[in-house]
This record gives structure tokens, C-alpha cells and sequence, in this order.
């Protein structure tokens, strides 16, 4: 005869929760590690950056110059023309308390907003070729490419709003990602190296965008100088905060895109064969892994992103196809992907920190006289710190650490 168990008796603890291994910890310690390294490169840029600032400034200059100044004089001039440099930059990159009103304090950090979209979704399209052991120079002329296929559907093609929209973001994805296709096949066909040909595919791509304003398909009716017919506000990406911001929707597709890459990379099987052909195409390929089909669909992907940020140009700030549409955001891209060291969410937050320094420069020089080449001597120097973590190591009198923060992005020349 059975006997049913008594409600009440205890019952047996579940399993404990695994501790966490060596190559785990190792591994959250490498993070902390690399984004410890990584701040402390933007204070020494920082830093750095106005050293030159304070020489540059004739005040200070003029202190230093001076037989009998104190140095509390001279020291007094330096911290007046480097706080008065940075307090602009940032009132003209973050907050402007004095702008009157709400949406005028504001406007700055939308215009950073604004700024960055393109940067974070070239840099994506680096960092991504990074994870597959690619180094891709050749977002320049992928975002030349995605802006002349979204400006051309922009004005040429007539289409309800919606569809108008994505029809010519779908244009400049597919032109970006044939372009970003070329050097992988290359790469993949004949083994050229992706640096040179992504070069060559930039000069191409230029020379192209010339010529094609040139023509009658694409220059302006009445004007001779090479500009296209404004897109139609069909097209155009819609503002999110109404008319006194330019921040537009692409913003929000630049850090939906950083979303999409970071479960491409971290969560589905093309990810997973991209990043093993990155760490080890010769142990991919043993594993059955076809290199030659992770390349090109590695720097094809790459080449969609890049034309994303050609849209972005096009559709949310120029509203028409220039000669310089591309302004240096392909160059500026890979800055950004080494600042966020391949991950998509940290490219993220490095496209918002180059975005700032690009819109506070314009107000930096307008109020103070600061040459707005400084903020291009910031960005050289957070690259230049990040990339030797020794140097920052031993000025911080920091210990060496292993995982992450030393963690290889990019395979070399000869790789």
C-alpha cells in the first residue's frame, strides 16, 4: 500500500549555479580593462590637445613672453584659453546655458545627435570587417556610392512617402554593399590585399561621383556648379523633435543598425563564422568553413552599412548629391571602430563622442578663435593613445592585464 508524501516536507535545494570560469573572468576583466584604457586615452588626448591650445593662444604668448610676468600670470592665461576653449566646445556640442530657452540649450546635442548618425554606421561597417579579420579603408567610397543611389531614387523616382523612403534607403544599401562586394571577391578570388583595393575602390569611387554630376541624369537643371536636384520630401527622413532640431530619423536606424550587427555577430551562425574566420581562417577552413564566402559577405555587409551613411547625408542633412557628401566620414569611420574596439554598442557611444567634438569645434572656433583643426588633433590622439595601451599603462602607473583590453581587432598587412 502507497503512501502519498507529506505536503509539508522540504524540499531539496536545485543545483547551484555555476561559478564563472577563469576564461569568464578573464574575459569581464578585460573588458573593464579596455574601457578603463579607453577613458583614459580621451583625458590624455584631452589634455594634450590643450597644452596646444594654451601655445597657439596670443594671450598666452604674450604672458610667456614677457621678462617680468609672474608665473601665476602665465599659469592664470593658460587656464583662461584652455577652459574657455573646452566650455565652448562643449555649450556648442551638449548644453548652451545661455541660449535663452529649452529647446535652445538643447539644439547643440541634437546637431551632435545628428552628426554622429553617419559616423556610427561607417564605423560599424569597419568595425564588422574587423571582427572577420578585414580591414576595410574603403567606407569612403562605400558612402559615395550609398549617397548617389539614394539621391538618384530621391528625386528621380516618384513614389508614395513611405515608400518613396525606403525605396531610396534600400537603393543606397544595395550600391554601398556592391561596392564594399568588390574588394571581397577580390580578396576572396585572387587573395589581393582588402587595403589596397578599398583604396583604389575610394579614388573610383570620387572620380565616379564627378563624372556622374557632370550629366545630365544628375546635375541640377540651371546650375553648372556639381550638385543634383534636391530630393523630394518624400525621401527625405523625417524629423524627429519637429523643426527646430535637425535630428532626423537616421539617428535612430544608425543605433538600430548597431542592434542588428551585434546579433549578427553575437547571436546567429553567419556571425559565428564570420568572427572564426577573423580569429583563424586556416582553423576555419579545416572546420568547413568556406573563407572566400565569409570575406565576401563580411565586406559586403560592411559596404551596405557604409551606403546607410551615404543615405543619412542625402536624405537627412544635404537633401541633395554634392562633391564632398562624403565630408571624411569613411576616414573618421575608422577612428571610430578602433575607439570602440569592434563592438557594435561601443562604436556606438565612440560615433556620439566624434560627433560632439565635430559639432563643438564649429562653436569652439566661433567664440574663442580656437582653430577648429584642434578637434582633429583630439581624435589623432585618442587613436595614437589607443593603440599603445603601454604608453597610457605607464603614464597611469597602471598593471598589465590580459583579455579584452589587449585583445587584437584586426589582422595585419601580412595576414
Amino acid at each position: 500500500m502507497s503512501h502519498a508524501a507529506p505536503q509539508d516536507q522540504e524540499q531539496e535545494p536545485g543545483p547551484a549555479e555555476p561559478a564563472p570560469t577563469v576564461e569568464q573572468a578573464d574575459r569581464r576583466r578585460g573588458v573593464l580593462d579596455g574601457a578603463v584604457l579607453t577613458l583614459l586615452s580621451i583625458v590624455l588626448a584631452l589634455v594634450v590637445s590643450g597644452v596646444l591650445i594654451a601655445i597657439a593662444d596670443p594671450d598666452v604668448q604674450e604672458s610667456a613672453g614677457y621678462f617680468f610676468s609672474r608665473p601665476t600670470d602665465m599659469l592664470s592665461a593658460v587656464w583662461q584659453s584652455v577652459s574657455s576653449a573646452y566650455a565652448a566646445m562643449f555649450r556648442g556640442a551638449v548644453f548652451d546655458p545661455g541660449a535663452g530657452s529649452v529647446t535652445g540649450a538643447i539644439r547643440p546635442l541634437t546637431e551632435s545627435l545628428v552628426v554622429s548618425a553617419p559616423l556610427i554606421a561607417a564605423g560599424l561597417a569597419v568595425g564588422l570587417a574587423f571582427r572577420a579579420g578585414l580591414f576595410n579603408i574603403g567606407a569612403e567610397g562605400q558612402i559615395i556610392l550609398g549617397a548617389v543611389g539614394a539621391a538618384y531614387v530621391g528625386y528621380a523616382v516618384d513614389l508614395p512617402v513611405v515608400l518613396h523612403l525606403v525605396a531610396a534607403l534600400l537603393a543606397a544599401l544595395l550600391l554601398g554593399g556592391l561596392w564594399g562586394g568588390i574588394p571581397g571577391i577580390l580578396k576572396a578570388r585572387t587573395g589581393a590585399h582588402e587595403v589596397i583595393t578599398t583604396i583604389m575602390l575610394n579614388n573610383i569611387a570620387r572620380f565616379l561621383l564627378a563624372w556622374l554630376l557632370s550629366t545630365a541624369a544628375f546635375q541640377r537643371p540651371g546650375r553648372n556648379d556639381p550638385i543634383s536636384p534636391p530630393v523630394e520630401e518624400t525621401a527625405e527622413l523625417p524629423l524627429l523633435l519637429g523643426s527646430w532640431s535637425r535630428l532626423h530619423l537616421g539617428f535612430v536606424l544608425a543605433v538600430l543598425a548597431a542592434l542588428a550587427v551585434w546579433w549578427l555577430l553575437g547571436r546567429s551562425t553567419l556571425g559565428f563564422k564570420l568572427r572564426a574566420v577573423g580569429a583563424s581562417p586556416s582553423a576555419a577552413r579545416t572546420a568547413g568553413i568556406r573563407t572566400g564566402t565569409m570575406t565576401f559577405a563580411a565586406m559586403a555587409i560592411a559596404g551596405s552599412l557604409a551606403g546607410l551613411a551615404g543615405a543619412f547625408q542625402v536624405l537627412g542633412t544635404e537633401k541633395s548629391l554634392t562633391g564632398g557628401i562624403s565630408a571624411g566620414i569613411g576616414f573618421d569611420a575608422i577612428t571610430v571602430a578602433l575607439l570602440g574596439r569592434g563592438n557594435p554598442f561601443g562604436i556606438v557611444a565612440a560615433g556620439i563622442l566624434f560627433g560632439a567634438l565635430r559639432a563643438g569645434g564649429v562653436t569652439m572656433q566661433a567664440r574663442t578663435g580656437t582653430p577648429i583643426d584642434i578637434v582633429l588633433v583630439v581624435q589623432s590622439l585618442i587613436v595614437l593613445f589607443i593603440a599603445a595601451p603601454p604608453l597610457v599603462r605607464a603614464i597611469f602607473r597602471l598593471r598589465t592585464r590580459g583579455g579584452l583590453g589587449s585583445m587584437q581587432i584586426s589582422k595585419g598587412w601580412s595576414a
